[in-house]
């Protein structure tokens, strides 16, 4: 029985990690330079978002398109719906040389930075 409880508990600790993906619960600090992108797809998007956030969809290469065109000067920070596709998003673009934060799902970006999840 033990052996059981012992492969239950990891089962949900890795499924409860998978699910937050790997952004943090730290407040994130917006500055002038700080570009919020929403990596979701249009109809996510348009069904809400960050207030100012961008849309660039991973999953369309959208993001993939635009990464040489960002500014390396300035901070990014990316969410989607739980945080797969942002930590997939920081990934290119960290390969890229860009300095972003993944804020995991829209609403803990939403409670990260303050902003308000606006349609």
């Amino acid at each position: 029985m033990s052996r059981l409880r012992s492969t239950l508990v990891a089962l949900v600790g890795a499924t409860a990690l998978a699910l937050t993906g790997c952004a943090s619960a730290d407040p994130i600090e917006l500055t002038s330079d700080t570009v919020v992108i929403d990596v979701r797809t249009a109809g996510e998007y348009a069904a809400g978002h960050l207030d100012g956030a961008v849309n660039l969809d991973l999953a369309s290469g959208e993001l993939a398109a635009e990464i040489p065109a960002l500014d390396a000067d300035d901070e990014y920070v990316v969410y989607c719906k739980s945080g797969n596709r942002s930590a997939q998003a920081m990934q290119l673009m960290e390969e890229a040389g860009l300095d972003v934060t993944d804020a995991g799902s829209v609403q803990q970006a939403a409670d990260a930075t303050g902003l308000p999840i606006v349609q």
